[in-house]
């Protein structure tokens, strides 16, 4: 705790006085703690600049195989066919006649109060010829249902009302779905255990005339070609045919007497945007270096020089460099200029879309392969620079960092000694007053010894 004799003597402001000392004495501290705000802002920066190259490595690693930007339109001439289209799908068409649409095999029991049997046993038993048995806690149809449900066989059961008996009492009827569409989902229900069902003594829930067979499970079928030689069925048990066509899936949904026209052309509208996108992405990187190393000069006298968090860095300076390169350069002879990809004499990268659109459709293969080129040269820059464990980039932030924590341990030293020399301050002007006091109490006893001698030596 200080000591503060403030004015008790001496009438000095001490408090004021030590204050206006040490701000002296700070004033390296200070100098310290502003340079290490300066070095989090750079820090910060390199750190924003670092993430939004690893995005652009990420990316440029998926644009850099050939073909993988490519886009298509997928369509078909009737509302029940779905078509989609992958990456690695090509133009083409083909006509196809659905026969029929993937069904899921649905069955309900006769309206019932209680399970007819006691305990209530049931056995499952699929298209493959696999059993399950299963037994319900109680006979409620509910019981039941939850019953089949927790055995996980593919079995989907429910309780539903179904009116009153005669008496009064509620009746439900158990409806059964398979959890798959197709043929390879249907399954019958046996009442009884497999020892029963293997001696073809468990009743099929379904002999009960009042039971029914909502839904047989049965592959949706088309048939290409319909009508000729070379006509051809194929099947799908959840009425997705995947690779109808190369990298396409056709999902039907009701059958069809005409031929359905699958369609797939190149999108180059889609393709287009899909490389402005990933050229606006480098060039917006670009603009942040360019706009991070540019000093703003002292509009009026008195007024000093402000320079950008990058200025002055060689290793962003080489970053954009590296960039700019990678974008600009002939790719097998082939100039991406060629297809809008241009960086003007200011350095700035511009994507030039009715250009590319044209060059697209004029020589795709060339496209793809140019591009692919660029890509990959981006992906290599980038990775070299955000690399996290040898990156340039990331060397240049942990070089910062490492100077920021030197830093702060110097401030630190700053502080143990501030406080040293703040305490030896606030003691001297301690001991100040007090040794004026003692003069002034001396004073005063003297001035006294005085005030007495002198009547006498008047007197004699």
């Amino acid at each position: 705790m200080a000591l503060s004799l403030d004015g008790l003597v001496s009438g000095l402001n001490t408090t004021d006085l030590i204050k206006a000392m040490m701000d002296v004495h700070s004033i390296p501290k200070n100098l310290l703690k502003s340079k290490i705000a300066d070095k989090g802002v750079v820090i910060s920066n390199l750190q924003s600049l670092n993430a939004s190259l690893q995005d652009l490595a990420t990316k440029a690693n998926t644009a850099s195989v050939p073909g993988a930007m490519t886009a298509f339109t997928a369509t078909s001439s009737a509302n029940t066919v779905k078509v989609t289209a992958g990456a690695d799908a090509t133009p083409g068409a083909i006509d196809i006649v659905v026969d029929h649409a993937a069904q899921r095999h649905s069955v309900v029991s006769a309206p019932l109060a209680a399970w007819p049997d006691e305990p209530p046993v049931i056995t499952l038993q699929n298209s493959k010829g696999e059993r399950v048995e299963v037994t319900a806690a109680s006979t409620s149809m509910q019981d039941v249902a939850k019953a089949i449900n927790q055995a996980g066989f593919g079995v989907r059961a429910t309780a539903v009302s179904a009116g009153t008996s005669a008496d009064g009492t509620p009746l439900y009827r158990l409806q059964l779905n398979a959890a798959e569409l197709g043929a390879g989902g249907t399954f019958t229900v046996l009442r009884g255990d497999v020892a029963s069902v293997e001696a073809g003594n468990a009743a099929d829930i379904l002999a009960d005339p009042r039971a029914a067979t909502v839904s047989t499970g049965a592959d949706a079928q088309v048939r290409l070609w319909a009508g000729t030689a070379a006509e051809q069925i194929v099947t799908s048990s959840n009425g997705t045919f995947t690779g109808l066509l190369p990298g396409v899936d056709v999902t039907v949904t009701a059958t069809s007497t005409d031929p359905i026209t699958v369609t797939v052309a190149t999108d180059s509208a889609a393709q287009a945007k899909a490389h402005e996108a990933f050229v606006a992405q480098i060039a917006k990187m670009l603009s942040g270096i360019d706009k991070g190393s540019t000093a703003t000069v002292p509009a009026g006298a008195g007024e000093t020089t402000t320079l950008g968090v990058f200025t002055g860095d060689s290793t962003v300076r080489a970053l954009r460099r590296g960039l700019a390169d990678a974008v600009q350069y002939p790719v097998d002879g082939v100039s991406p200029s060629t297809m809008g990809i241009s960086i003007d004499r200011y350095g700035v990268l511009s994507f030039d879309q009715e250009r590319f659109t044209k060059a697209l459709v004029e020589n795709p293969e060339q496209v793809a392969a140019t591009f692919s080129g660029l890509a990959t040269r981006v992906e290599e820059v980038a990775k070299s620079y955000s690399d996290k464990h040898d990156g340039l980039l990331t060397a240049r932030i942990t070089g910062q960092q490492n100077e920021v924590d030197a830093l702060g341990e110097q401030v630190e030293r700053w502080d143990v000694r501030l406080a040293q020399r703040k305490t030896t301050l606030e003691r001297t002007y301690a001991q100040l007053e007090v040794q004026l006091s003692r003069m002034q109490s001396q004073s005063s006893y003297l001035t006294s010894q005085l005030s007495a001698l002198t009547p006498k030596q008047n007197g004699s």
